[in-house]
């Protein structure tokens, strides 16, 4: 009898092994270098928030955080390459409202699903948009006020060109908004980052961009670009001269972009629950919080189930906008 329980006590304690095996490695994640995939081009907004947390999760963790830019179609490459990745915590996404809300609307053929692929782990910040153009543009040099540019561009209907980081991205449909609302016709020039749409715009090679205050204020101060409005509800301490655009004949446009930070969905729980500990730790810290502050945006830091919440109701806000505007990308 004892020979014959021999092979069930072997298999029990290869089993408690196993187990405990396992346990430690989900413990002791993360145990080797995290992919912080960034769906723009380097340079831009996106990307620059995304290697300062890079850099305080690596100092946190003592694993590399790796920041891998994957731009193109609106964020929507980067953000299906994130969905499709393992979900075992080393691939993760830094989304925006271009990947987790325009895009619903705007790809029919979105290759993934933002609320079913994805795990939101907490929301980073939200930043206005700018209303930006070159001093020695060709077309918007001499504006003065957002009301001139209005005006150049309905004097050459389709002349005036404008830049965003993408069809469909979130400056993309911002800026369709603000068309509609102030029934003007310009030309959209889609690039794969807000960086490159905004180097050509400060060159005067695009007329106009929407951009967040973080990458157009550097850009603002040394004199490469000037603004005509920003569209938050309320001007930004930053720029206290720049008015909204709803002070200037468009009351109650908005137009906010957001960053947040996602995981494939079947994570696994603890490591959800740690990388947002971690996560909330790191944007809520002095340091992050002062750079946010310092470049137009606000510190959030959220749980998965608010952010779940902010992504629904974007998702329905934009679908309104891209049904009157009518922009639809293959």
């Amino acid at each position: 009898m004892t020979i014959m329980k021999k092979p069930a006590l072997l298999c029990t304690v290869l089993a408690a092994l196993s187990f405990t095996s396992a346990s430690f490695a989900e413990d002791a994640y993360p145990s080797r270098p995290v992919k912080l995939v960034v769906p723009f081009a380097a340079g831009g907004s996106t990307d620059l928030v995304a290697r300062q947390i890079a850099q305080e999760m690596t100092t946190r963790t003592g694993q590399p955080f790796v920041v891998d830019n994957r731009p193109g179609a609106g964020s929507t490459i980067g953000a299906a390459y994130v969905a499709k990745a393992p979900a075992d915590g080393y691939t993760l996404l830094l989304g925006t409202n271009s990947s987790h809300a325009t895009a619903v609307s705007v790809y029919p053929k979105l290759p993934y699903d933002p609320l079913k692929d994805f795990v939101p782990i907490t929301q980073i910040t939200e930043i206005p948009n700018l209303i930006v153009t070159s001093p020695k543009d060709d077309w918007l040099g001499s504006a003065k006020t957002l009301a001139d540019v209005v005006a150049i561009a309905k004097a050459q209907p389709g002349k005036v060109t404008y830049g965003s980081s993408g069809s469909g991205s979130s400056n993309h449909l911002a800026t369709e908004a603000f068309k509609s609302a102030a029934n003007v016709f310009i030309t959209h020039i889609p690039y794969k980052g807000s960086g490159p749409a905004l180097n050509d715009v400060a060159a005067g090679h695009v007329d106009l961009m929407l951009d967040v205050v973080l990458t157009s204020l550097p850009q603002i101060k040394a004199g490469r670009l000037k603004a005509f409005g920003i569209t938050s509800l309320k001007r930004s301490p930053l720029l206290p001269d720049v008015p909204t655009v709803a002070e200037q004949g468009y009351p109650g446009f908005e137009a906010l972009g957001w960053f947040g930070l996602f995981a494939p969905a079947g994570t696994a729980a603890p490591v959800l629950e740690r990388l947002g500990a971690d996560f909330r730790a790191v944007i809520h810290s002095d340091k992050m919080a002062t750079l946010l502050l310092s470049q137009g945006g606000n510190v959030i830091g959220n749980t998965p189930d608010e952010f779940r919440a902010v992504i629904r109701k974007d998702i329905a806000r934009w679908k309104v906008v891209v049904e009157r505007s009518g922009v639809k990308v293959d």
